[in-house]
């Protein structure tokens, strides 16, 4: 199955790493202005596992697997590791994942192909380490059914103004249940309306910022060391904003 279809296409970013474009959600997988591999690094992986770098054993939620950048960059960034990972990742697109052994990996992710080729295949990957289990179907539904503990959230769905179900206060509340205490949620979205719906259900709210990428925001139940953002202030200043609703939000 080639890559490019009706649905997605290959498009290089800055950084060199190539990302697709989807013609159904109208925007790409990754900034191109960023860079994909260097977005799923800076804004994603490197802080969420310097949050949990006392740990041995890390459990992931990647919402939603997409091209697979934050879940192939996690283990890059750990590859000279001995900790446990475990990935669980929601993905709607069967036709999208069978089709990765098709696309244009960076360099960095060489030694991932026979990853890439099971999870392609199979929707899963085991080693003695290592566990990444893809989960065809509504990132919704998955995490109403699933009864997993995160140490990580990665919540890079299509933006809220394309993908809103996946951004609504509801769909927080069920991602901050299945959150730890000292768990952390990463996301590109600096929108008032994603930190209202954080902060609505029990997250602190942090700026990620940082050279050669735009802000991001960082989340979690306990203090983190980073700068706080004050979204009361903001809602103050702001107050025809609110969270997104799964009632507002088209189906």
């Amino acid at each position: 199955m080639a890559f490019d279809s009706k649905k997605h296409q290959a498009t290089q970013s800055d950084d060199g790493s190539f990302t697709a474009y989807s013609t159904e959600f109208e925007e790409h997988y990754h900034s191109t202005k960023d860079g994909a591999l260097h977005e799923s690094l800076s804004k994603h992986v490197l802080p969420a596992l310097k949050h949990t770098n006392n740990k041995d054993e890390i459990i992931i939620l990647d919402i939603c697997f997409g091209l697979g950048f934050n879940t192939l960059a996690t283990l890059y960034a750990l590859k000279d590791s001995k900790k446990n990972v475990h990935i669980y990742s929601p993905e709607f697109d069967e036709d999208l994942v069978r089709s990765l052994v098709d696309f244009t990996y960076p360099k960095e992710f060489s030694d991932y192909k026979d990853i890439i080729l099971s999870l392609a295949k199979t929707q899963e990957y085991k080693s003695e380490n290592l566990s990444i289990t893809i989960f065809l179907g509504d990132a919704r539904v998955f995490v109403k059914d699933t009864n997993v503990k995160f140490d990580i959230v990665y919540q890079d769905a299509f933006s809220p103004s394309n993908n809103p179900l996946l951004w609504t206060s509801e769909y927080f509340k069920d991602i901050s249940n299945l959150m730890k205490k000292d768990a952390i949620l990463t996301t590109y979205s600096t929108a008032l309306a994603t930190r209202i719906a954080l902060e609505e259900n029990g997250l602190k709210v942090y700026l990620h910022k940082g050279e050669g990428f735009r802000s991001a925001t960082l989340a979690s139940k306990s203090e983190l060391d980073y700068e706080k953002v004050n979204v009361e202030h903001k809602m103050s200043c702001n107050p025809q904003l609110t969270s997104l609703r799964d009632e507002t939000s088209s189906f």
